[in-house]
């Protein structure tokens, strides 16, 4: 493989037959079952193949079927145990590597991108690569000044990759679905896509990554690696070892996974207020637990890849905190008013201001307490109560609308909660909400108007993807 795969027809066929084999593999599940080996064993052995061929096929693609792979693996934690429990180390290879693109095909890029001479901006190169992951992959150097530095590089095609691989999920969503029980993928599908274009733009994303690096030069608790060079398709950051977070899901000790729990909580609040960025790409493989001989209060977080970014010149929204504060607060009609007037719910929708509180404190009880400890089981039980048709959750969520401004923040907010749920952390957020989050602290004047624009999905249709 030279590069990414990037015949449409190829990627499409590879893409189009996964559901033919999950139906193949039904078959011979349902042959062994006729034959006499218990159901429960065939039901296992039929779920780890699946598994082995959905994400083999969506890593060796890269392109937008790795990054499809790498955005469900933040939901696993929603997924009732015997579903996760055979998927959950092919979701974890994702987080963090792919197949490597050759080393020719490297030098071919940096030649193209960074001149011919590229050799002499290293002290040293290595061919191989340190990570891979959906558009890219990062080699470890040493930059001409000595520093050791990661050099990004973008696979050759991955633009038209991307979309075709997404147009193409989308067309299948309803067949790739039972792959991962409870999971609606379509509105997924459809947010990944709004983000390709800028994904792709590393002058981008080497801004945003140098505005975060600027404003946590100085912290104790973040560490943001800064840009040393950027150019087309290649861009070259300051090197961070670390811990990755997916080694801290997967054996951590309590006092990482408390730690990382923590900082995560705090580099999602801190980070819109700080840089006016929300940075939107928060699954595992771009965190590090930077962990040294001293207490756990002295480790770092360290943050890659700022690829996808939400702007908020403002922090984040000041409704958000003061319709949590109202909420915790038992303020049923404000928390409804506060819903309609930023478009959550639509005028013509008539609720029960009750029945909305009812639907919010279980989702909102981590801010209720000082220390609460983030759980699969936790987790799972609100995707069931949401998502379950016979709870009362379910048919007032279809009736709440995901306004456009919101939808992003919405995402950001569930995938790190999916992680806080997968480290198994206990973290403070209440104390990260009242130092971070406009509006949580205290009463602010909210500005006059008519709400946001109606967005085409419920808020049902959303959470149902955790």
């Amino acid at each position: 493989m030279s590069d990414l795969p990037r015949k449409a027809v190829t990627r499409t066929a590879k893409l189009a037959a996964l559901p033919l084999g999950i139906a193949g593999r039904a078959t011979l599940g349902f042959g062994k079952r006729m034959g006499g080996r218990p159901a429960d064993v065939v039901a296992a052995e039929m779920q780890q193949r699946t598994a082995d061929q959905l994400f083999k096929v969506l890593g060796e693609l890269k392109g937008g079927a790795m990054k499809f792979g790498q955005a469900l693996s933040v939901f696993e934690a929603a997924l009732p145990e015997e579903v996760a429990g055979p998927y959950r180390a092919a979701l974890t290879k994702l987080q963090e590597a792919a197949p490597p693109m050759p080393a020719a095909s490297v030098h071919a890029v940096l030649a193209e991108r960074l001149g011919s001479d590229w050799r002499d901006l290293f002290l040293e190169f290595e061919d191989r690569p340190a990570a891979a992951a959906s558009i890219g992959q990062v080699h470890h150097a040493v930059w001409h000044d000595g520093r050791e530095v990661a050099v990004k590089v973008q696979y050759p095609g991955a633009g038209d990759a991307l979309l075709s691989d997404l147009t193409q999920l989308g067309r299948v969503a309803r067949l790739i679905g039972p792959l991962i029980p409870g999971l609606d993928v379509k509105p997924l599908i459809s947010e990944l896509r709004n983000r390709v274009t800028e994904e792709l733009d590393y002058a981008l994303e080497a801004e945003s990554q140098r505005v975060h690096a600027a404003e946590f030069a100085e912290d104790p608790d973040i560490t943001v690696p800064d840009v040393v060079a950027q150019g087309d398709q290649v861009l070259v950051t300051e090197w961070m070892e670390g811990v990755p977070l997916s080694e801290v899901i997967a054996s951590g000790s309590r006092e990482q996974r408390d730690r990382a729990g923590q900082l995560l909580a705090r580099f999602l609040f801190a980070g819109p207020v700080r840089t006016g960025l929300l940075h939107a790409d928060p699954h595992p493989g771009n965190f590090r637990l930077l962990v040294d001989d001293g207490p756990a209060e002295g480790w770092r977080l360290g943050v890659l890849d700022f690829g996808t970014v939400d702007r908020l010149p403002e922090g984040l929204p000041l409704p958000v905190g003061t319709a949590l504060r109202m909420a915790l607060a038992g303020d049923a009609a404000g928390v409804l008013e506060m819903l309609r007037q930023e478009g959550f719910v639509r005028p013509t929708i008539d609720l029960d201001p009750d029945a909305v509180l009812d639907y919010v404190l279980p989702i909102i009880e981590p801010a209720a307490v000082d220390d609460f400890h983030f759980t699969r089981s936790w987790m799972r039980a609100q995707a069931a109560r949401i998502g379950d048709p016979r709870s009362p959750a379910y048919t007032l969520g279809r009736q709440l609308n995901l306004p456009p401004a919101y939808l992003l923040i919405h995402r950001v907010t569930l995938s790190t909660i999916g992680v806080l749920c997968q480290l198994d952390a206990n973290a403070p957020l209440r104390s990260e909400l009242l130092e971070w989050l406009p509006g949580f602290a205290e009463e602010h004047e909210l500005p006059d108007g008519d709400g946001l624009p109606d967005g085409e999905g419920t808020l049902e249709d959303d959470l149902a993807e955790v």
